[in-house]
């Protein structure tokens, strides 16, 4: 059973039509087939007994919300308690209840135990791929850094030691100065031309991007692009074989003095192709906050990576058809 939501009333008839207008929200709810979102959430609260719930697509919209807003759950109820704006994107009425803290916390729960996340990713690559948004130019490799969520386990116990609160962090080093970093890796492969995100995995830090990159592979893009961490000879040998044009960055290698001069300069054409999906690392976690998970665990973490995404995606959408 579920709750009927956003029947029209008097006080909302009353009010200026001009109130509570937010054209960013309007354009992205415009943008998108939500009825085919919706469908892929419809079997949560299904039972046709019990306590209505709030329909799942409102509830999709909320966690979307949180992720544009980079709100938690506690400031999403109060938000939805006073944004007119907020209350029409996701359909709810003035005299509506709304979902509180525990509410949202519950149904992102189901989706993740659900694996619905990524469905309604891949929904939205479904979507896209059918208006013609994706380019297909190419595909850039990358991965970023996020920060675990709990507290770093203690200097003392050595590099390498688990947090007892988030066993499924860990640890890695990064950059020239090998700065030691405790979490969580975000791998993506972008649509170079569309900046649309098509393919990402969320692993603990220690993973190598060379051991996610071939899942993040379409197969349909004319070229990957990616830095030296991409490189392998099976891998440049398979997209050979696929008819995919091979980007992937040179490193020198044992006993080898450097890189000869047709490599440096092949590495230089390739470097400011691959560096453009380093926009996507910046808004995520300058508008998006996600420069540090907001939960414990794998699973639940891959879910806010799958939602910000999927937000990522649908305000893309909406600059590339404005």
């Amino acid at each position: 059973m579920q709750r009927e939501m956003g029947r029209p009333s008097l006080a909302e008839a009353l009010l200026p039509e001009t109130l509570g207008q937010n054209e960013r929200l309007e354009r992205i709810a415009a943008a998108m087939d939500w009825e085919r979102l919706g469908q892929v959430v419809a079997g949560i609260y299904a039972s046709g007994e019990g306590r209505p719930s709030y329909p799942p697509l409102l509830m999709v919209k909320v966690l979307l919300l949180e992720q544009w807003y980079n709100l938690s759950d506690v400031q999403m109820e109060e938000a939805l308690g006073d944004r007119l704006s907020f209350r029409r994107f996701v359909g709810l009425g003035l005299q509506d209840d709304t979902p509180d803290h525990s509410t949202i916390s519950r149904f992102r729960k189901e989706l993740a135990e659900r694996g619905l996340s990524e469905r309604l990713f891949a929904e939205l690559q479904t979507q896209l791929e059918e208006r013609g948004l994706l380019v297909k130019r190419g595909t850039l490799l990358d991965a970023t850094l996020v920060e675990a969520q709990v507290r770093r386990p203690s200097p003392d116990a050595g590099l390498g030691t688990q947090s007892e609160k988030d066993p499924d962090a860990d640890w890695t080093r990064s950059g020239s100065t090998r700065r030691a970093h405790f979490g969580y890796k975000l791998h993506v492969g972008m649509d170079w031309g569309s900046g649309l995100v098509r393919r990402a995995e969320l692993t603990p830090a220690k993973v190598a991007e060379s051991a996610v990159a071939d899942r993040l592979v379409c197969g349909d893009e004319l070229a990957v692009y990616g830095d030296r961490a991409y490189e392998s000879k099976r891998r440049r040998a398979w997209l050979k074989s696929q008819g995919i044009d091979d980007c992937i960055m040179h490193r020198s290698h044992k006993n080898q003095s450097g890189l000869p001069t047709w490599q440096q300069e092949r590495n230089a054409a390739i470097r400011p192709v691959r560096a453009l999906v380093e926009k996507v690392f910046g808004t995520l976690k300058r508008s998006y906050g996600y420069w540090r998970v907001r939960y414990r665990g794998l699973e639940r973490n891959a879910v806010e990576m799958w939602l910000k995404l999927l937000a990522y995606n649908q305000r893309k959408v909406v600059a590339l058809t404005a």
